[in-house]
């Protein structure tokens, strides 16, 4: 049930082997053995993706519930065995897509109920900054800036993808080169964003001059300001799979470029350790 649920949601076999901490062959070695034995295809395979056929999905809820019935159990042997009080400080950026922080929330409070949670949400520059002068515990942030690689894990990524009104000349291309972008009006996230000093970042890498018409901070605003035709975004692709942008165009970049999540800690993680012993929980996942 924990392949089913990765697979699903990572709907590549590699990332969700990495996932689920077993080798690519033996996560497609049991996802066949559980189709031969229910009698039925569960995915489709593809070259760029994988997806739940319709016994997949009729599955897929029932594997969830079977997952959260085993996290449950194994908190209420820790909770019965251990008592921790104290706070936990910890800070996320919006809409990460390789992780759902609010269900990792509730394992930890379930595991530890004496243990305050103190949450912030802000831009990933914003959280770094406060780990690293210890006003936070742990971030969950898109940038490695400044941030020593024995202090950051990465989570996952996820492929920057360009969004475009229907009425756009890029709109029906599919596939664009970053050249093409020079001269587009972006809509994008106010600096300190993750996402706006990736996008900055790559279009200096491929000298693209762009103008941000406007800068929010709000992913739902950003999407409807795209759909008025106020500018074209450089967005994650989790983002582009939201039904608030079912009305836009999606055209991948010829050069990829990441969007890559990781948990910032700083030098004493105490209550944090804790929470990052959860990540590998399937019901956590995006």
């Amino acid at each position: 049930m924990e392949y089913v649920v990765a697979l699903a949601d990572e709907q590549q076999f590699t990332r969700a082997a990495a996932v689920c901490g077993v080798s690519q062959s033996g996560l497609s070695a049991a996802i066949r053995a559980l189709e031969d034995e229910l009698g039925t295809k569960l995915f489709t395979r593809t070259t760029r993706s994988v997806d739940p056929t319709t016994a997949g999905l009729a599955l897929l809820p029932h594997a969830r519930t079977a997952l959260e019935q085993a996290a449950a159990g194994r908190d209420a042997v820790v909770r019965a065995t251990r008592e921790l009080s104290g706070t936990l400080r910890l800070g996320a950026e919006q809409c990460l897509g390789v992780l759902d922080v609010p269900p990792l929330l509730e394992r930890f409070r379930r595991r530890y109920p004496l243990v305050d949670i103190a949450f912030t949400q802000a831009g990933s520059g914003d959280l770094l900054t406060a780990v690293r002068s210890g006003d936070l515990d742990l971030a969950f942030v898109a940038t490695g800036d400044h941030l020593p690689s024995g202090h950051r894990v990465e989570l996952g990524r996820r492929e920057i993808v360009l969004l475009c009104p229907p009425q756009h000349p890029l709109a029906g291309t599919g596939q664009t080169t970053w050249d093409a972008l020079t001269g587009c009006d972006f809509i994008d996230f106010h600096p300190g964003w993750g996402i706006r000093s990736l996008n900055d970042a790559a279009c200096h890498a491929h000298a693209v001059t762009r103008h941000v018409r406007c800068s929010v901070n709000d992913v739902h605003t950003l999407l409807d300001l795209v759909t008025r035709d106020l500018g074209v975004a450089l967005v994650p692709q989790h983002v582009a799979n939201k039904p608030q942008a079912a009305g836009l165009k999606t055209v991948r970049l010829t050069e990829p470029w990441w969007w890559v999540v990781s948990a910032a800690t700083g030098s004493a993680p105490g209550h944090a350790a804790l929470l990052l012993e959860l990540l590998d929980s399937p019901e956590v996942a995006a």
